[in-house]
Parts: structure tokens; sequence; C-alpha cells
């Protein structure tokens, strides 16, 4: 753990699941993800997932008690997590929890964008090793209305890299119709626009942040899947497939050669 690096503010931090049970979840995840798992600092409701010893998410058993749905949750690291709750509120967005605090390590909050795709803030200490993008085993894609305005949002909310002010963590450009977010050059985040429902009864068809992790074999971990209690949800192609887990937090299976 290092306190975060001036150069990570605005950054993905982290990936949490916010589960029911988690002993559950990690059955599941250990079973098609192959991770392990280990006690975290945050308390005996919470672990963190490793892969092949690198921290790849965490996970909460805190759905019932924050009263928040099953879902897994990028972070973003900010340096005041109640300026950056001001500014999501100042630009549209709700604020549905925190900022909390999880002594020593730091605070969050959860809070919703303008078409109610939920994200994390996190102010505080950040896992050194844990990485996202696509050369990472988890990568993240914004699935919204109009990626363009989302990026405003964003960009506002957590001070991204603009023509007039430089300064910021990453930087943002605009690439077949997706807005692309890097840092230090390398892709972190994707923004996509899309035929999206926030009232639909599909939960994969709503706004949302989709979590993709990477597997070696789609077909196997489909396979894994089904057999420890969870669905798919839509296959997507050869080489990608949501699903969701016994709880019903929604991810992404993306076959990756290795």
């Amino acid at each position: 753990m290092v306190l975060v690096a001036s150069d990570a503010l605005g950054a993905p931090c982290w990936l949490s699941l916010t589960a029911r049970d988690r002993d559950t979840a990690e059955r599941f995840y250990r079973e098609v993800l192959g991770w392990t798992f280990r006690r975290d600092t945050f308390g005996r409701a919470f672990s963190v997932a490793e892969h092949n010893g690198v921290p790849v998410a965490g996970i909460g058993a805190v759905a019932g008690e924050l009263a928040v749905p099953v879902v897994w949750t990028p972070y973003f690291a900010v340096d005041d997590a109640d300026q950056a709750v001001a500014r999501v509120r100042e630009r549209g967005g709700t604020v549905g929890v925190g900022p909390v605090s999880y002594p020593p390590r730091g605070r969050a909050a959860l809070a919703t964008d303008l078409e109610g795709a939920v994200f994390g803030l996190w102010e505080g200490t950040i896992e050194e090793q844990w990485r996202v993008g696509e050369d990472a085993p988890a990568w993240l894609e914004l699935h919204t209305r109009n990626a363009f305005e989302a990026a405003f949002f964003y960009g506002e909310v957590l001070e991204w890299a603009t023509v007039d002010d430089p300064t910021g963590c990453c930087d943002v450009s605009y690439e077949e119709d997706q807005v692309v977010l890097r840092r230090s050059g390398t892709p972190v985040a994707r923004l996509n626009s899309g035929p999206v429902e926030q009232a639909s009864p599909k939960p994969q068809r709503r706004p949302r942040w989709l979590v993709h992790f990477k597997v070696p074999d789609l077909v196997a971990a489909t396979a894994a899947v089904n057999a420890h209690g969870g669905t798919v949800v839509e296959e997507e192609g050869a080489t990608r497939v949501t699903v969701s887990d016994p709880d019903g937090g929604l991810f992404t299976l993306d076959e990756v050669a290795t």
C-alpha cells in the first residue's frame, strides 16, 4: 500500500464488488477466475482477490449493510473526498453513500453519473501493484448514452487533463467513436455511446461501468460460471460473454490469448 501519487489522482485506482455473502462470492470467483483471497485491513467483511500474487479486486459483504445493490464498481482516486462529492452534485450527479471513513486507510464515497452509472471515489492509500487496462487482468468500459457528455462530467469531477488545464492525471482522446482515457500513455478506461435505458428491466441494458476480466479459455470459464451458481446473461461473439455471479453481480469475460 502507498499514498496516492499525484499522477494517480483522477485515475481508476481499485475495483470492488459489493456482495451480500463474501464466502459465497469468494468460492464463485475462485472457481471461475482462479483468484485467491486474503483478508484486508478494512475489517472482517472485506477481502482482497489476487491472481498470481497480484491484487485484482476487493470483495466486501456490505450490500445489505449499506443498502446498495450487488455490483462491480470502479473507484477513482481523489485528493479530497468532500470536494469530489461536491463536484459530483454541482454537475448533476448523485451521491448515494459517503464519504465513509475507513481508518487508517482513507475515505470512500459511492456516486452515480448523469445517466445513473455507479462509480466510487477514494481518498487515501492505494494498492501499489494494482493495474487496470489492456495489459492488466481487468479493464473498464463505460456504457452510456453519450460518451462525450460523460467525458465532460467525469473530466470535471475527477479533474482529468484538458487543453486548458493539462495538469490532470489522465489524457482523454476521441478514437473511433470512443472516448479513451490514458494514464502515462496506457489506456485505463473507455467510454462508449450506445443504446441504454435507465429503467430497463435488464440490468445489462442500463448505463453502467462494465468490468471486464480476462480469461485464457472462455468456454471453460463460462462452464465454471454455470457450474457454480452464476448465469450467462449475454453472449457477444466468440470471445466475450456477460455473466452474473450467484448474487447478481454483472461482469464480462473476455478471452485473451496467453
